[in-house]
């Protein structure tokens, strides 16, 4: 049953537990696990480039921080056009052209040419994570936002693990050519789901004559925002110390004394799955205990993780690693809802700009690390995250509690 139109001037929300809201939630589960399996698949191939070009850690890292790094800007120019073109369509279609350059890098025959179609791949792939976010924020009714938006990055963490995975299995067996063609076709069926599965926006209105300088005076009001700049922050320096982790624990784990092979190093990323749970979880948390708690508690749980994975025993070491990818998934569920929540208009904007952090942040610092991997070792690694998740701390009195 189609619900009555809302009167002028008020948000018609789709109501949660309604067949809406599951198709919406459903579909932006699709978006997250291809826009995350796309963007990640590489990781677990760093020390599989670094032998295959006979490059060092960082230049590899360059596979997946050149991908990020394009990802962010492209993410406020998707935003942008959003306002004209619509979300729905320009996420689905950055979604089928995302996997079809995946499926090109599959076949590149050099790595400069390589990094190119990762590069495209980023460029293409920025209306999906921007948009994502900005449609449950005019969607969702704010009570339930925290709830739906933690089931979406469920999606990205399962997206996350699954690309990882896939590539590690498919790269032991057939290549990691091969690896980057099945993570591509899932790609494409995961954006064939999405289109057919998200309903048409309710909340939307079209903006054909927004100029430029329009944009730039909401995003300047957000950056600006008190409320803002700690989320913002808090998301770069998470993410950072995310991809750092992941983008090395790889090297380390494949070397002595541990030697594991590049199909135990993709499923040391089934730890996703915990993230996955986390981020529901969250949501919840979050509505019952206030944001800024949840947001402090993660980042305390992510640097116990970080520095519990200095243990030897491979055991230990997995548990640190499995904490720390708990904190983040929670840590960012809870920001990215509250990003959407305390915006004050121009939602979209807002989401745009904290997935602009997150992203340069997982680019710059990820890079970073593979310096501080080479010339420090995992002792040196590990300080530089929890240097990351301090200054994410640092920001977190200005950010309203509940």
């Amino acid at each position: 049953m189609t619900p009555p139109p809302a009167p002028d001037g008020e948000p018609d929300w789709t109501p949660r537990g309604s067949r809406g809201y599951r198709r919406i939630v459903l579909a932006l589960f699709l978006s997250g696990y291809a826009t995350f399996s796309l963007l990640y698949c590489v990781q677990p191939l760093l020390p599989v480039f670094s032998e295959a070009f006979r490059i060092g850690p960082a230049r590899s890292a360059l596979a997946l921080s050149l991908t990020t790094g394009l990802l962010a800007p492209a993410i406020l120019l998707a935003s942008a056009a959003s306002d004209a073109v619509g979300r729905r369509g320009l996420m689905a279609a950055s979604l089928f052209a995302a996997a079809a350059a995946c499926l090109l890098s599959a076949f590149a025959p050099t790595w400069p040419s390589f990094l190119a179609t990762r590069a495209l791949g980023g460029l293409l792939l920025g209306g999906a994570p921007a948009l994502a976010m900005t449609f449950l924020a005019e969607e969702i009714h704010p009570h339930d936002l925290g709830r739906a938006m933690g089931l979406y990055v469920s999606g990205t963490a399962m997206g996350g693990m699954a690309g990882r995975v896939l590539t590690g299995v498919a790269a032991d067996l057939f290549g990691w050519r091969a690896a980057l063609v099945v993570v591509g076709a899932l790609g494409l069926c995961s954006a064939i789901g999405f289109l057919w599965l998200l309903p048409r926006s309710r909340n939307f209105r079209r903006r054909d004559n927004m100029a430029l300088g329009e944009h730039l005076r909401l995003w300047g009001a957000h950056l600006r925002a008190p409320e803002l700049q700690p989320l913002f922050v808090y998301g770069a320096m998470l993410m950072g110390g995310f991809v750092t982790l992941y983008n090395y624990a790889g090297y380390r784990l494949a070397a002595p004394p541990y030697d594991l092979s590049q199909t135990v190093l993709g499923a040391l990323f089934t730890l996703y799955l915990l993230g996955s749970v986390s981020s529901a979880a969250a949501g919840h948390l979050a509505v019952r205990f206030g944001r800024r708690p949840l947001l402090l508690g993660s980042l305390m749980l992510a640097a116990a993780g970080i520095v519990l994975s200095l243990a030897r025993p491979l055991p230990v070491l997995m548990a640190g690693i499995a904490l720390f990818t708990v904190a983040f998934f929670a840590g960012h569920a809870v920001a990215s809802a509250s990003v959407g929540r305390l915006a004050r208009g121009a939602k979209g904007h807002a989401s745009a700009l904290y997935l602009l952090h997150y992203y340069l942040g997982s680019s710059i610092l990820g890079v970073l690390g593979g310096s501080v991997w080479h010339h420090a070792g995992w002792g040196g690694l590990v300080g530089f995250i929890v240097l990351m998740l301090a200054l994410a701390a640092a920001g977190l009195p200005r950010v309203p509690a509940g």
